[in-house]
């Protein structure tokens, strides 16, 4: 183990699959999975709002399940596989949460939206046909301060209403 020079605090070894792709570092023991992404992956993309995990715009998928990337440590994703609002899809070629985002003009500012991506993402894989009262459930813990919420639900539905055209 070795000594952070600017923190002075030990370093732990971290070994985690980031969209895909294996990532290697040594962090403090307190850096948390957020400032880890952002700072030394320089992943921009899973934004810092409250730091208290309340506004979930930290969002990522930690094997496949939302979880606020300001609250876990780096070194509690060690061998996990963790996937971003960067990993979802490209330009080219994107995922249905992210068509359906643009389709139904599901963001203003941009600011939460990563937040929200993650987590539909996730709730549209165990639920391919929620009901609009599903979706606002599965959006609850998502604060947005732009928009009415209106066209994020429409954005979960047609999200739903993509994957399930994609998988028939």
């Amino acid at each position: 183990m070795s000594r952070s020079p600017e923190e002075g605090e030990p370093l732990h070894d971290v070994r985690l699959r980031v969209n895909g792709v294996w990532h290697e570092s040594q962090v403090p023991a307190r850096r948390l999975l957020s400032d880890f992404l952002r700072h030394d992956l320089r992943l921009t993309g899973t934004h810092v709002g409250c730091e208290h995990g309340v506004c979930g715009a930290c969002t990522v998928l930690v094997d496949g399940k939302p979880m606020r990337s300001c609250l876990m440590l780096a070194v509690g994703a060690r061998d996990h596989d963790v996937t971003t609002v960067e990993g979802l899809g490209t330009p080219e070629e994107m995922h249905p949460v992210q068509q359906a985002f643009r389709e139904c003009h599901g963001l203003q500012c941009g600011f939460c939206t990563p937040g929200f991506l993650t987590t539909v993402a996730a709730f549209v894989e165990e639920n391919p046909d929620p009901s609009e009262d599903e979706a606002r459930e599965a959006i609850s813990g998502n604060l947005c301060r732009c928009t009415g919420y209106q066209n994020i639900v429409k954005s979960v539905l047609r999200a739903a209403e993509i994957t399930r055209e994609n998988t028939s």
